[in-house]
C-alpha cells in the first residue's frame, strides 16, 4: 500500500501532499471565503475511502469545483504535526484525542462535536487477522499469549490505532471478569509477545503481510481492505472487542467549502461509500443495509465503558508515568 510514512512531527510535517502543494499554518487555506482548496490531514487507514469519497464530493453541488491536498499518518503524528504548523482544514483522526490536542492549541473550536453523530464520522472494530486456515488457532484474546504466538501491533505512543488495540484487550479481560490489575498484568504479557512495532497501523499491517507474526491486531476496516485486495489473510471477530469511533472536524478558518465536505461527509451517500470501503455506518439505516458483511461481535463495548478518553490517556498511555510507559520502558521501546 503506498501510505505516506511518518515517524514524530518532524517527519509528519514533511509529508508530500497529494495535489496542489500546501503552505501555511493548520489556520487553514488562506485564499478566502471562496477557496475551492482543501487541505485533509487524516490517519493513515481512511486513504482507500477517499480515493472514492471526494471524487463523489467533487459531483455534488456542494463540491462543485473542489480541489484537496491530502497527507496520511500516524493519528498522533498527523495531530501534533498540525498543531505545530502543517496546514490542515479538514482533520480526520483514529481517536478523540487527537482533535482535542487541536481544540486545546486553538486550532479546532470547542464545538467541533456538536452534531447528531457527536463529531464521529465513521465507526470500525479491532479483530484479529491471522495466516490462512489460522494454523496457531487463535480466536481468543487469551490465545494471543500462547507460547510461541507472535502478535503485531503498532506503537501506542505514535498510533492512534495501536491504542484501540490496547484498550480492546484491556476492556477484554474486564468483560471475562478480571481485575484491572490482572487485565493490565495481560498487557505486559501481551506486549513480550510483540516482536516489532510500527509506527502506525498501515505499517503494521505491511509488517504482516510482509510474513511477520502469526496475528495482526487490526482495524477491521483494514483486515476487509487486506483481503479485497488479495491479501492471504482470515479474520478473526474475538468475542469481545472495542467499538472504534473515528472523529472528523474542520480547523477554524478553513474556507466554507471544508465545512461543507464535512457536513457531506455524515450524508447517506457518502456513508455508503464508507460501508463499501470497510467501514461500520454512524448512520443506523446505512449500517442496517450493510448487516451482513459486518458481523456482530457477543460483546462489543465503548472507550466510555473503560473509563473515557480523559482517563485512559493519563492512565494508559501519558509518556512519563502510565501503564503502557512501564511496559514500554521494559521492552525498551520509545514512548517519545
Amino acid at each position: 500500500m503506498n501510505r505516506l510514512q511518518a515517524t514524530g512531527v518532524a517527519a509528519a510535517l514533511a509529508l508530500v501532499t497529494v495535489g496542489a502543494g500546501a503552505c501555511g499554518d493548520s489556520s487553514g487555506s488562506a485564499n478566502g471565503a471562496t477557496s475551492k482548496k482543501i487541505n485533509l490531514v487524516a490517519y493513515s487507514t481512511p486513504e482507500a475511502s477517499y480515493k472514492e469519497l471526494i471524487p463523489a464530493f467533487a459531483k455534488t453541488s456542494a463540491g462543485d469545483g473542489s480541489e484537496f491536498t491530502q497527507s496520511y499518518g500516524a493519528s498522533g503524528d498527523q495531530s501534533k504535526a498540525v498543531e505545530a504548523g502543517q496546514t490542515a482544514d479538514v482533520v480526520h483522526f483514529a481517536l478523540e484525542p487527537d482533535i482535542k490536542r487541536l481544540v486545546d492549541a486553538g486550532k479546532v473550536a470547542s464545538d467541533w462535536d456538536q452534531n447528531a453523530e457527536h463529531g464521529i464520522v465513521a465507526n470500525t472494530e479491532v479483530v484479529f487477522a491471522v495466516r490462512k486456515g489460522n494454523p496457531k488457532g487463535i480466536h481468543t484474546w487469551d490465545d494471543l499469549v500462547k507460547s510461541g504466538v507472535e502478535v503485531i501491533t503498532p506503537n501506542p505512543f505514535s498510533s492512534g490505532g495501536a491504542r484501540w488495540n490496547i484498550m480492546a484487550a484491556y476492556g477484554a479481560e474486564i468483560n471475562e471478569g478480571k481485575t484491572p490489575d490482572q487485565a493490565k498484568a495481560f498487557l505486559d504479557t501481551l506486549f513480550h509477545h510483540v516482536p516489532v512495532q510500527d509506527d502506525k497501523a498501515s505499517a503494521s499491517l505491511t509488517t504482516f503481510t510482509g510474513g511477520k507474526g502469526d496475528v495482526l491486531l487490526a482495524y477491521e476496516q483494514d483486515a476487509l481492505a487486506a483481503q479485497a485486495a488479495g491479501e492471504d489473510l482470515e479474520i478473526v471477530y474475538p468475542p469481545q472487542t472495542i467499538l472504534i469511533q473515528t472523529p472528523i472536524a474542520v480547523t477554524k478558518t478553513a474556507p466554507p467549502i471544508a465545512k461543507k465536505f464535512v457536513d457531506w461527509m455524515f450524508t447517506p451517500a457518502a456513508q455508503n461509500i464508507l460501508a463499501e470501503t470497510g467501514y461500520r455506518s454512524v448512520l443506523p439505516s446505512v449500517e442496517a443495509k450493510y448487516a451482513d458483511k459486518y458481523p456482530s461481535t457477543s460483546q462489543t463495548f465503548t472507550i466510555d465503558d473503560v473509563g473515557g478518553w480523559d482517563q485512559v490517556m493519563a492512565d494508559f498511555f501519558d509518556p512519563e508515568s502510565s501503564v503502557m510507559q512501564t511496559i514500554e520502558t521494559g521492552l525498551g521501546v520509545s514512548t517519545s
